[in-house]
């Protein structure tokens, strides 16, 4: 039997596709149990004006709206009728986000076993290309009033996964169903109900093993999501493999952005040193590129600690890396892509007569600063010119700066506070204290210079009020 548990297809209109910042317009919900059918329809004043073309294409307008509940005032009745059903729709995972924001700004936590019927007409009838309602509709025949409204849309559902259990069969259908609506499996010694906690929310979560071992540390966007993919088979590196096989216990921590779980991340990698994680881990041999002045007009590269220098006070380096042997490799790669000097760089050491050539240029990857042939000038222009695009950024505020992460559902905001790449710590927005120790780090330095190339929809920068 296709219903062979309770079900809700359920359609929302809204205000727009962004699923924190637009509101649902109207609700649509067959609540489905075996042969019985009931209906839920209801407008939503979602407390924002709705678009035009929103308007155009659902045909509810902002007077439709404005005497019809808010969702708070339908929530309560909704969250109970809902516990313990697959939720179904077309693209599901639109209205669950939806529905989820709604709840937890009425204060409910809300979670669902889901069900796409876009997913489950791919399966279905994958000679088809299009499978978008409106697809659905014009190739199967349904018969519908109204489009574009929450609950003829529910309907069209309905009819399609009736027309598809006739045409098909009951089994093909169902057996479908089941698999793409199956609860994912625990792997073995883990609790299986932490798979039915897990949160779609942005944060960090953490892998354990025997004896409470830190396996592993990672950020999501969608915690639950992420998680759930580390325990399908065959997925990722061998390292990443392993973790299923041996994990016992999942921890988690919602953050209200993606910013702040990189940096809650890059924390907890270095206090718990994880097995598996290899990126993020605290870094003691820390070096850079600093320019100096050697024989004969030569500018040449010399190698400088984070723990000997400040690096957050130091203007003109070239490169982060990880440790000596990594800053020499990337040189001699630079000098041999360049045809720079290796014996004027330091890269290789001259122990014959001065004014031999290096080895580089009998193989015609020097142009001939060894023995007089390219003038220092005309080298170190060359050797500047390489070296621009690993210059680290000079800090481009005359302060600290705060980088504000909201939760445009529950208004909360944090604020994450840096002063020349250094990580100051975060903090309730408002607040006084700081978690974090001032440092320059090479992932927190990344990690902020890749934010500023792009803008992002929840976070804001300013300069630190004293």
């Amino acid at each position: 039997m296709l219903f062979d548990r309770p079900c809700a297809i359920v359609d929302l209109e809204t205000t727009g596709g962004h699923i924190t910042r637009d509101r649902i317009t109207e609700i649509g919900i067959l609540f489905i149990d075996g042969e019985c059918v009931e209906r839920f329809e209801s407008l939503v004043n979602p407390g924002k004006p709705i678009p035009p073309f929103i308007e155009r294409m659902t045909g509810i307008s902002d007077d439709m709206v404005g005497q019809a509940p808010e969702f708070a005032s339908l929530a309560e009745e909704l969250w109970e009728r809902l516990q313990g059903r697959l939720l179904i729709a077309h693209n599901v995972r639109f209205d669950y986000g939806f529905l989820k924001n709604e709840f937890r700004r009425a204060g409910l936590t809300f979670q669902s076993d889901l069900l796409c019927t876009v997913k489950l007409s791919r399966r279905l009838y994958p000679a088809f290309f299009k499978h978008s309602l409106d697809s659905l509709i014009e190739r199967h025949g349904l018969s519908l009033p109204s489009r574009h409204r929450a609950m003829a849309d529910a309907e069209a559902v309905y009819l399609f996964l009736g027309h598809a259990a006739r045409e098909l069969g009951d089994e093909t259908v169902a057996r479908e169903v089941a698999r793409l609506a199956a609860r994912p499996v625990a792997p073995p010694g883990l609790d299986p109900e932490v798979m039915d906690r897990l949160p779609d929310m942005p944060g960090v979560y953490l892998f354990f093993g025997d004896d409470d071992m830190p396996l592993y540390v990672g950020s999501a966007d969608n915690i639950r999501s992420r998680v759930l993919a580390h325990f399908s088979e065959g997925k990722g590196k061998e390292r990443h493999a392993r973790i299923p096989r041996t994990i016992r216990r999942v921890e988690w921590r919602e953050t209200l952005g993606e910013f702040g779980s990189h940096l809650m991340e890059l924390r907890l990698v270095r206090s718990l040193e994880p097995l598996v994680n290899v990126r993020g881990r605290a870094n003691k041999d820390l070096c850079s590129l600093q320019l100096a002045e050697g024989e004969d007009g030569f500018v040449v590269p010399r190698m400088v600690y984070a723990e000997d220098v400040d690096f957050s006070r130091v203007d003109a380096l070239y490169g982060l890396f990880g440790n000596a042997r990594e800053a020499r490799r990337v040189l001699k790669d630079l000098a041999e892509a360049h045809k720079l000097c290796q014996a004027r760089l330091g890269v290789e050491t001259v122990t014959s007569r001065k004014g031999r050539p290096c080895s580089a240029h009998a193989v015609g990857k020097c142009r001939g600063a060894c023995i007089g042939k390219e003038p220092a000038m005309q080298h170190n222009a060359r050797l500047m010119s390489a070296l621009a695009r690993l210059k680290v950024k000079s800090w481009p505020y005359p302060g600290a700066v705060v980088i504000e992460e909201s939760d445009e559902v529950t208004g909360e905001m944090v604020e994450h506070v840096f002063d020349r790449w250094c990580y100051l710590g975060s903090r309730v927005k408002g607040g006084d204290s700081l978690e974090g120790v001032p440092m320059f780090d090479r992932d927190i330095y990344k990690l902020f210079t890749a934010w500023m190339k792009k803008p992002q929809a929840n976070t804001a920068l300013r300069l630190l009020e004293e």
